[in-house]
């Protein structure tokens, strides 16, 4: 993948960009924009840009971004930078979250929606692991719950500036600390969201409980939900091929905004 810049009303925002096709927006998840086999795999029939969202990996935390409301504009700002219309949008984890949230406040540019274990709606039992207080690589393993990719995946990122893996967690805590993950009003505008969505989810989650699934389903006018059994929080590596070739199916259906 090749690294571009976004100009966002005068901010340079780093993205990830690849392949060619039907174009596709990649909100990443907690661990910053990285090019996952689910961002890898889009790329072979799309053109997948996955931006990073501020406050994560080297950017700077904005002193006006103190929401995922915040956030969720900012999207939208970026949307219109790019250009693009019939966008397709996806979201990992906190990327999930404010991707719904951007389809809420606007749902005209996008053609499509999928939502890889999003935060933003409250659970009814709460998460089995915290993701603040213990150590990276304990936090990475709690997102797998393939024990053995948990380790690889701790392999690969060993050489990681630690400051960068704290500017995630801060991004993160900014975003998210309370109520945790969650948006208590979210689920009354839900409604709004027009576009075909899918919601894939681990059964094995122990970050955001996948009974949150529900909710979605409940809400979003055209939401289809997909349980992974053997798969924790972390889809994009542990299904990564399989949701990549669920959300190209969701892609290839023939426009419609699906307006009530």
């Amino acid at each position: 993948m090749r690294e571009t810049t976004i100009d966002v009303r005068g901010a340079k925002i780093r993205a990830l960009e690849a392949g060619s096709g039907a174009p596709v927006l990649y909100l990443h998840g907690m661990d910053g924009p990285r090019a996952d086999p689910l961002l890898m795999e889009l790329a072979r029939s799309h053109r997948v840009i996955a931006p990073e969202i501020p406050g994560f990996g080297r950017s700077a935390v904005p002193p006006w971004m103190t929401s995922v409301a915040d956030a969720a504009l900012f999207g939208l700002d970026l949307v219109e930078a790019l250009k693009i219309d019939r966008l397709h949008l996806v979201g990992h984890c906190i990327g999930g979250w404010i991707a719904a949230e951007m389809a809420v406040r606007h749902a005209t540019p996008f053609a499509s929606l999928a939502l890889v274990s999003p935060m933003g709606v409250q659970s009814a039992t709460p998460p089995k692991d915290d993701v603040f207080i213990p150590s990276p690589d304990a936090v990475l393993r709690a997102q797998f719950h393939d024990a053995a990719l948990a380790e690889k995946e701790i392999a690969a990122r060993a050489g990681e500036d630690i400051d960068i893996v704290l500017q995630n967690r801060t991004g993160l805590a900014r975003l998210g600390w309370t109520p945790r993950f969650a948006n208590l009003q979210l689920p009354h505008w839900l409604h709004r969201i027009h576009a075909p969505t899918l919601i894939l989810w681990g059964e094995q989650d122990r970050v955001v409980p996948p009974d949150c699934a529900d909710i979605f389903r409940r809400e979003i006018l055209r939401a289809e939900v997909l349980l992974y059994a053997g798969c924790g929080h972390a889809v994009p590596w542990e299904c990564g091929a399989d949701a990549a070739r669920r959300i190209a199916a969701l892609i290839a259906q023939p426009f419609s905004t699906g307006a009530r």
